[in-house]
């Protein structure tokens, strides 16, 4: 027999779905369906959709702000070509973006449980 869904549960899987295709399958597009989603649904969405779809929406943004904030400062201190460069960009994708993608999938595997999940350091708290 079928555990009844959480109401708000299929939004809050796809707002944590399309955040991990925004980090790994298409950077971007994937944003925009959170944006539009957020936007969407924020103020009208169950309180276990507007958490994941919070969690999402603001934990993609700083994970932009970091990647692009951080190839800004390593080209605006050291240029493209100074070999360490390349070691620390390197490195940035080995620990904070892994680190981002595996929080998404603790983040969707709460949503397909129907439970909240807040993203630790970096995410809002839910209502």
């Amino acid at each position: 027999m079928d555990e009844p869904r959480a109401a708000g549960q299929d939004l809050a899987v796809m707002g944590e779905s399309l955040y991990l295709i925004n980090l790994m399958l298409a950077p971007g597009l994937a944003f925009l369906g959170i944006v539009w989603l957020w936007f969407k649904h924020r103020h009208s969405a169950p309180p276990l959709a507007r958490c994941h779809l919070d969690q999402t929406f603001f934990v993609s943004l700083w994970g932009g702000v970091l990647i692009v904030g951080a190839n800004a400062a390593l080209f605006l201190i050291f240029g493209w070509d100074w070999e360490w460069t390349w070691v620390i960009v390197i490195m940035y994708f080995t620990c904070i973006h892994s680190t981002l993608i595996i929080l998404g999938m603790v983040g969707l595997s709460k949503a397909m449980a129907g439970k909240p999940y807040v993203y630790p350091w970096i995410g809002r708290r839910c209502d």
